[in-house]
């Protein structure tokens, strides 16, 4: 056995090497995959990262800030399928909360660890630093029950017990856990008692067939059925099983704003995204004309269906969700959808595939090379430049509404937060997402808002050797915010401090590619130089736009809408 995994521990009677707990934890982590775990130091997780230095296999990936660092292990955790955090008592793990609430909103599974006060001092409820100074230990773990789907305080006797079964809940319910441990007995011998572990949930195979029935007699009647595609799909890793089916039914195939990245987008059957009244006219007449809407994964929330603009017959739709189906105005609970899209395979169901030819809003590049840069010139040309198996991390904003309607090349990770929707989460995401995959291309859209939140981790990118290409939209301000906010014009809290962009990795200290562009042409050979440059440095390209309120033409249809909606309220 490797000496550096056995350091600290000692031989039980049958010479068999006992653990500590901070060995066994990182033995755990290390079997799903996790090769690097992000954080900040204090000195209340000194012993685990004592531990963690010593231990082969996981290297310690050190943020400029909790905040950023649970952002990077949430864009981490969407390329590798789990992540974990490693933060201090109150302070640290106070800040990280946000993005732990947004894994938790977005269904991503993060082992959030905590280093804790010693043992001792906890039970003698001393005033302890990174405490609310009342003696109280427990109280940050309580706040965790409410934006984690699982907490436990790690002890050597039940860390058997706790560890295991906190890594499998957040497998199975794709979200974030969390555990704490008294930095005092991360270094002690764990006890070896352990739980029998319980069976991989199963469809209730009674309930799947009546599902399956009710959906084969939607579809004996359905002319003209649609399969819609959202984001569950992708983090409960249903891709594979979506396109199976799509390839036997043969029918349309659409995704929906949260879901972009869940289907193949070069398909044939794949007609473009459904985003309400805000997207292409074509694909929402399809959708809502569908006389059996097969829809897997979706998340009927506000920005996920344009305002709820979005309009999906009931009584022809079959919701696919992870662990229940509901078909038409009927609910199956204890349905897995792995099984329920094979069940739907087999319902023989062939479909005429895509009648007449279908255009995607960005196919062609337009304006001349001297014009200022303005969204539909750009997003064209972003198209162009996107290839297999990019990873494409749009910020919440400007970026992530235009880029929804990028036709996005095979095998490309999409990565926005959709849901939750905090600003400054792409940055630290690009961040974690280039530590998962380092042989990948990492394209970052940003915007000059949305970077000056979490900037910090650009100097995390060049201190870790990561060379993602930075795209930021320098529009003057929360444009998006503009958008939303339909009372007022020109808000001061909309502004925002003018920075020179392409200088931050000079005052980060690292080497990086750097350009101002104006216009396309400036735009169209920055891209060619970035593609190059890219082999050996971060680039960073700062785009100034030709308006600060252009924006894509799906913010102004939804702006549009705001207006007529607030109108219609002023007159009641």
């Amino acid at each position: 056995m490797d000496n550096k995994m056995t350091v600290g521990s000692s031989s039980t009677q049958t010479g068999t090497p006992q653990k500590t707990v901070g060995q066994y934890l990182f033995d755990c982590l290390k079997l799903e995959g996790i090769t690097e775990i992000f954080g900040v130091a204090g000195d209340y997780n000194f012993t685990l990262l004592d531990t963690l230095e010593r231990y082969n296999g996981i290297r310690f990936i050190s943020g400029r800030n909790e905040l950023n660092s649970g952002y990077a292990a949430d864009g981490y955790a969407r390329i590798k399928g789990i992540s974990a955090l490693i933060t201090t008592f109150g302070v640290g793990e106070l800040s990280a909360c946000n993005a732990i609430a947004g894994a938790n909103s977005e269904n991503v599974p993060i082992i959030h660890i905590v280093g804790a006060p010693p043992d001792k001092d906890q039970k003698e409820h001393k005033l302890m630093h990174h405490t609310l100074m009342d003696g109280n230990f427990d109280v940050f773990r309580k706040v965790y029950e409410h934006i984690a789907v699982y907490t436990a305080v790690i002890t050597p006797e039940n860390a058997k017990i706790e560890i295991p079964a906190a890594i499998r809940i957040s497998k199975e319910k794709k979200k974030p856990v969390y555990l704490v441990v008294a930095d005092d007995l991360v270094t002690k011998q764990i006890t070896s008692r352990e739980e029998p572990i319980p069976p991989l949930p199963m469809s209730n195979l009674k309930t799947l067939q009546a599902a399956a029935d009710h959906v084969r007699q939607l579809l004996e009647r359905a002319h003209r059925p649609v399969i819609l595609v959202d984001v569950k799909t992708m983090h409960f890793g249903l891709q594979t099983a979506v396109r199976q089916l799509a390839d036997v039914m043969n029918v349309p195939v659409v995704t929906m704003m949260f879901g972009k990245g869940a289907f193949d987008e070069t398909h044939q059957n794949y007609i473009g995204m459904y985003l309400g009244s805000f997207g292409s006219s074509e694909v929402q007449s399809i959708v809502e004309n569908a006389d059996c809407i097969i829809a897997v994964g979706m998340v009927w929330a506000d920005t996920n269906t344009a305002n709820f603009t979005a309009k999906l017959n009931p009584l022809v739709t079959v919701n696919i969700q992870p662990d229940m189906v509901k078909v038409a105005e009927a609910e199956y609970p204890n349905v897995l959808a792995s099984d329920m899209l094979q069940a739907v395979q087999k319902a023989g169901y062939k479909g005429k595939g895509v009648v007449g030819k279908l255009s995607f809003p960005y196919d062609h590049v337009t304006a001349s090379h001297d014009e200022p840069l303005m969204a539909a010139g750009y997003y064209p040309r972003f198209q162009r430049m996107l290839k297999e198996s990019d990873i494409v991390i749009a910020e919440t904003g400007t970026f992530y509404n235009g880029m929804a309607e990028v036709r996005l090349p095979s095998n490309v990770t999409y990565i926005g937060q959709g849901g939750w929707e905090s600003i400054g989460y792409a940055t630290p995401s690009a961040f974690g997402a280039s530590i998962a995959a380092p042989e990948r291309r990492v394209l970052l859209f940003t915007g000059d808002g949305s970077l000056q939140l979490t900037v910090q981790e650009i100097s995390s990118m060049l201190y870790y050797g990561c060379k993602p290409i930075i795209f930021v939209l320098n529009n003057d301000g929360y444009t998006i915010e503009k958008y939303l906010n339909i009372q007022t014009d020109n808000q001061k809290y909309n502004q925002i401090p003018r920075w020179s962009y392409t200088k931050l990795a000079e005052a980060f200290g690292g080497n990086a590619f750097t350009v101002t562009v104006r216009t396309y042409g400036e735009l169209d050979q920055a891209i060619t130089q970035a593609e190059k440059e890219r082999a050996e440095r971060l680039c960073i390209i700062e785009m100034i736009a030709g308006n600060p309120m252009d924006a894509p033409e799906y913010m102004q249809r939804m702006r549009s809408y705001m207006e007529k909606q607030e109108i219609q309220r002023s007159q009641k």
